[in-house]
């Protein structure tokens, strides 16, 4: 029986005492974004410790109930390639992608 309680974005930022409509939530993407993938997320200058100290302890607990939302919002705040970036990457068929770090969530 699955017992964990799944998230939702407007969830996440309620926690963390932020506005959370769907156009709140949009702004904050807009306006803090890109995040370099250097970046740890709870290191990203817009947390106040409180947050950082939700992000790190959820991010660490066993059962795992905001580590999915909370990487959702990693991946909306991070830098992305651009689309026509993409395309070339997939016509690209001489070699294959090399893997690169940063896939996962760094608290």
């Amino acid at each position: 029986m699955d017992t964990t309680t799944h998230h939702d974005l407007p969830d996440l930022f309620a926690q963390l005492g932020l506005p959370n409509s769907t156009d709140d939530i949009q702004v904050f993407v807009l306006e803090n974004r890109p995040l370099p993938q250097t970046l740890n997320l709870s290191e990203a200058p817009f947390w106040n410790a409180s947050q950082v100290a939700f992000i790190r302890e959820q991010w660490h607990q066993d059962d795992g109930d905001w580590v999915g939302v909370i990487d959702q919002l990693n991946a909306l705040l991070r830098e992305h390639p651009a689309t026509d970036e993409l395309a070339k990457a997939d016509s690209a068929d001489a070699k294959p992608a090399a893997a690169t770090p940063g896939g996962s969530l760094r608290l």
